[in-house]
């Protein structure tokens, strides 16, 4: 168990205790948070805190982080694609359909297992026994770009960097609809949907979210975007291009109840990555190619030959 002092600001009133430490705390998860919190290893004078306490400013806690533990994810012999790599950090461009971590009916074929074999012991162990070296994640059948840590002060350094917005994530994204304006930004907090729970929503009370977005090429129904998160909340783009009433093409979950893209998932591809490099500090920028299912959906496009109405 490692112990850690932690005062909280005055800017942080008002704020949920466990929204808070999952900002502040690198490489924790608000569900990690939440089960410190409920394991009593956040206290405050000595007394445990609840998860749902909000804080006033000026309080002092006191946070016991249990030691990583070896991942329970096998490695496996899976290709990757790696974009860039060396001995801090590594960059992948994942295919669709990859699952980033083992979850509950995905618990072989990830990208974890296939950075555990590819890297062998050297992987940050910050993410946890399910994550390990995962600095950030990117849905299931969204394609592109994702940096992993080899180490934990790599690890801590990125997850600072995601805090502080220069760890930068661009998107090409084509939703349905053509978009007024050449540019925009999408300023919404996000949270979990009261009506179905395994959605997001722009709620009142959620988590800060800022997209910005450029139109990138326009055809008859849809729009080529450019989206660079200024944030990174769980599906994201997703949910607010979905909000302004241009759902990202193929989205299963927040389009149109009935897809006649073909598509399968989502339009959408990580393509470009820039970001401090933890040892040098200088910045590093990379770009991956559109994959062909996003290639193959923009020439059908291009010619006119699907539209769909939200």
């Amino acid at each position: 168990m490692a112990d850690r002092i932690l005062d909280v600001p005055p800017g942080a009133a008002g704020s949920r205790v466990d929204a808070f430490l999952a900002d502040v705390l690198p490489g924790q998860t608000r569900a990690a948070v939440q089960r410190l919190l409920e394991n009593g290893l956040v206290r405050k004078n000595g007394a445990a805190v609840k998860k749902n306490l909000r804080l006033a400013g000026g309080e002092r806690l006191e946070i016991t982080l249990p030691e990583p533990r070896d991942s329970a994810a096998e490695p496996e012999e899976i290709a990757l694609d790696i974009v860039y790599e060396d001995a801090d950090v590594i960059v992948v461009n994942k295919p669709r359909g990859m699952v980033v971590h083992p979850a509950p009916g995905h618990e072989n074929g990830t990208l974890v297992n296939a950075l555990l074999a590819h890297c062998g012991g050297s992987l940050s162990g910050i993410g946890g026994e399910r994550r390990p070296g995962i600095v950030h994640r990117i849905d299931k059948d969204t394609s592109g770009l994702l940096i992993a840590a080899k180490n934990d002060a790599a690890h801590q350094c990125l997850s600072a960097q995601l805090k502080t917005r220069t760890l930068s994530r661009i998107y090409d994204a084509v939703v349905i609809g053509g978009i007024q304006g050449d540019e925009g930004t999408v300023d919404a907090p996000i949270g979990r949907s009261a009506r179905d729970r395994k959605k997001m929503a722009v709620v009142s009370g959620g988590r800060p979210a800022v997209t910005h977005y450029r139109v990138e090429a326009r055809y008859d129904g849809y729009t080529h975007l450019k989206c660079k998160l200024e944030t990174g909340r769980t599906h994201q783009i997703r949910v607010h291009m979905a909000h302004i009433g241009h759902p990202v093409a193929g989205d299963p979950l927040y389009g149109p109840k009935t897809d006649r893209t073909g598509l399968g998932g989502q339009c959408l591809h990580a393509r470009e990555l820039v970001f401090i490099h933890p040892a040098t500090g200088r910045q590093v920028r990379l770009k991956c190619p559109l994959p062909s299912y996003f290639t193959r959906f923009l020439q059908v496009i291009s010619r006119g030959e699907w539209h769909e109405e939200v």
